[in-house]
Parts: C-alpha cells; structure tokens; sequence
C-alpha cells in the first residue's frame, strides 16, 4: 500500500519527496521546536551536574584521615567493672574499637600518642531511657511542631548527648530511625541508638497524645498528630497491637516499648490505672519473641508490673510506686527495672496542671523511697538493675548523679551506667556489638 493510500487525498502533501512528511511546514516546526526544548534541558543538565560535582568531589589538596592507631598515654582507667581506677596503663585504640590496655612505657609502632594528663579515661556511658526526638522539646511541641524541624533539634541534641559522654542509648519511643541511619552513616554525630519506634499504647492510655476535640475517633478521622509522626500508636485488641508491633519491627526496632500504666504527661489516664489487658501484652511479647527481641513497659503501681511480668515483659521503665514484693519479684525473675531520677525539683518538666505536679510529688518519693533503704536489704540489689540516670531535660543531665544519697559513690552509678546497662541491650541478640569492658 502506497503512502498516498494509507494518507488519502487530503494528506498527500505529506508523500516522500516534495512536501512530504520530514518537509513539510507542521512537522519542520515541531522539529525546531524539540530540538530547542532539548537543548535548553540539555544544557540545564550540564550546568547542573557541574555544579554537583564541584560541590561532592573533594580538593585535590584534601588530606587524607590519618588511619594510624592512637595510644591514650597518662590516663587513669576506669574499665566499667571495678571501684578502684587502674594505672600504669595506656590505651590502644584502632579504629573504633579498643584493641587493648598496654603497660606504660611500652612503644607501639606507628601510634599516634595522646597524653591523658593525669584524667580519668572511660569506656561510653549507656543510657537505657532515652527519647531522642523528645528530648530537647516540649511535649506540645513534639506533637504540633512540623516534624522537619522536632527531627533537626533531635539532631542537634543527639551531638550534645554524645558529648556528654553517652555513646550508646536505648530509644524507648519515638520515631529515631532516620535518626539512628543518619548517624550510623556518619552524615551527624551522635550516639548510638537501639529504637523502639512508636510507643504502643490502648485509646486513653499513656502514648494517647490527642486533644479532647479529637475524640471519637472515627474512620474517616485518620491518625493523631502524634501517631502520625511515629511517637505513639493507639491499638485496642490484641489484633491490633499485633499488627502495630510487627509494624515498627518492621522499621527497624530492636526492642518493642508498650504503656501498661497511667502517667504524667497523659491527659487521660490516672496515674494508678492498668493498661493493656493480658492477651494484649502477650500479643506484643509473642510478636517480639517471634523477631528474637523483647518488650519493656511504662509503668508505675505493683499492679501494672505484675501484670507485665505475668505476660512476659522484660524490663520495667520506671516502677517508682512498686512495693518491696513486686520489686523483689523483678529481681527474682531477671527483669530489668529501669528507674530515672524523677524528683519534682527544678529540673524537673514542667507540667501545667495541679493534679500532674502533684503526680510528680508522688513519683518523686517513690524514686528514693528503695534508694534510702538500708544497703545491705535494699531488694533492687539481689538482681533487679537501676538504669538512665537522668532526666528527660537534657541540660542537667551528667549532674544528676549526685542527687542520689551519699551512700552511693560514683563508681556505683558508673557501672550501672556501663556494664550492667550492656547486659539489657543484648536481651535482643547475642550478635550486638556492646562491650563495656577493655579488652
């Protein structure tokens, strides 16, 4: 079939040769016209990935990092174990990684030298309550501020609290994923983290952050402020908190956080109530097992604590409202107690209402209450470990340890922060590298 046969009559123009389609007017216009748009792009693109590659390729006069060993010399060594300090050592460090402890005087090959003057060297200290989103911010802020900008003070606070000394956290809420693979991939500075992801939490329970005008909730109401940014998620029903675990599994988390008690900063939920039904905990702890990690609980009464334990909890965050039985029951049964120095003072968060500063009262007693008692009966000390020392505002955060009775000396705290806090971080998998000893 000709050209002119497939056309007809009224597009012959367009036949090879005189006016045919590659020379005719409409398509020598569309020609021009493509071939500037691609040029122009074309062009744009060039510019463009100049600019990037000036931007991303290194001076040529660049140094390179100096990959040579360090060797810490004139230190004192506290190796996390111990109450006395050790000397006459040095300290070998290759990399990331502390090779070993080197008697004093004793060369090292090409290590680069570095005098401790006389300080006191020591390993990270690990904090096992932490918020990284959280902590430098109001709460009003974290579930109404753009979650770009609660993300960028998060960052900014994660160098502060590597520079306090903390190198290692467990994050027991909040959307830290981004924030852990920014520093894992060295683009921030900061600790490392192990995340919880978004706190589980029953409609009126503790992670329910939402305003009263919020409520019902509805199908056609979507997700709170707050779940929407990852901090909390609201799950009825063991079906649901299946699901919404295995969802922050999922993302990342290596431990699993669940409110089984009322709290402070909660609008709802009195402080003495029980969170959670049973088969709702054991949804949780059932899902985390099946990933080879565990779960730990908000909680503050005996009530709720039995409870987590009957449905296999494995660390309790906070606990200042325990009596000696349920604390001794956490010791015998290998629970981790996770207690902070809650004590209403000026370092305190600030709450508006009265009720929640009288709550903060109360907390604040039963955070000495264990720690004043004799020594030698204190029922925490036969297994059930104090961990994060500190506070939610991060300012005061190293001080805090000497609010704390005199009859604790700072070793004490020390190892509580070091070697005992290594052990609740590889309840998730023997493979994690955390080693608060020297080797």
């Amino acid at each position: 079939m000709t050209i002119r046969a497939r056309l007809g009559g009224r597009y012959s123009r367009f036949e090879h040769g005189f006016g045919c389609v590659c020379h005719s007017p409409e398509f020598l216009w569309i020609n021009d016209r493509l071939f500037e748009g691609l040029s122009r792009r074309s062009a744009l693109k060039g510019i463009i990935a100049s600019l990037a590659a000036a931007s991303f390729t290194p001076p040529l006069a660049a140094a390179q990092p100096d990959s040579r060993p360090l060797l810490f010399t004139d230190v004192r060594v506290f190796d996390g174990h111990s109450d006395a300090l050790l000397e006459g050592v040095n300290i070998l460090v290759s990399g990331n990684r502390i090779e070993a402890l080197v008697p004093a005087g004793e060369a090292v090959g090409d290590a680069r030298v570095i005098s401790g003057g006389g300080r006191v060297m020591m390993p990270g200290l690990i904090d096992a309550h932490w918020h990284s989103i959280m902590a430098a911010i109001p709460q009003v802020v974290a579930v109404t501020a753009d979650i770009a900008y609660v993300h960028y003070v998060a960052g900014d606070e994660a160098g502060r609290t590597l520079m306090r000394g903390f190198t290692t956290i467990r994050d027991v809420g909040g959307p830290s994923f981004a924030l852990k693979r920014a520093i894992d991939e060295q683009i921030v500075m900061g600790p490392r983290i192990f995340p919880s992801g978004a706190m589980i939490s029953q409609t009126s329970g503790h992670g329910d952050f939402r305003f009263r005008n919020e409520i019902p909730r509805s199908a056609q109401s979507g997700l709170s402020a707050a779940e929407a940014a990852g901090i909390s998620a609201i799950a009825d029903g063991d079906a649901e908190v299946l699901r919404r675990t295995r969802e922050q599994l999922a993302l990342g988390a290596s431990q699993i956080k669940i409110m089984v008690g009322g709290g402070v900063s909660s609008l709802f939920d009195p402080i003495d109530s029980t969170q959670l039904r049973p088969e709702e905990i054991r949804a949780a702890v059932d899902a985390a097992a099946d990933w080879g990690t565990y779960v730990c609980s908000h909680v503050y009464t005996s009530k709720g604590i039995n409870r987590a334990i009957d449905n296999g909890v494995r660390s309790i965050e906070h606990g200042q409202l325990a009596d000696e039985d349920t604390v001794r029951r956490m010791a015998d049964t290998g629970v981790w107690w996770s207690l902070q120095p809650f004590l209403a003072d000026e370092d305190a968060n600030p709450k508006q209402l009265p009720e929640q500063r009288e709550q903060q009262k109360m907390i604040a007693e039963g955070t000495m209450q264990p720690l004043n008692s004799d020594r030698n009966t204190r029922p925490i000390w036969p297994g059930a470990l104090i961990s994060c020392l500190t506070p939610q505002r991060p300012p005061p955060r190293a001080s805090n340890w000497r609010r704390f009775p005199d009859g604790f000396p700072t070793p004490t705290f020390s190892k509580w922060a070091l070697a005992e806090t290594q052990n609740c971080l590889v309840f998730q998998a023997p493979e994690i590298p955390i080693q608060a000893s020297w080797a």
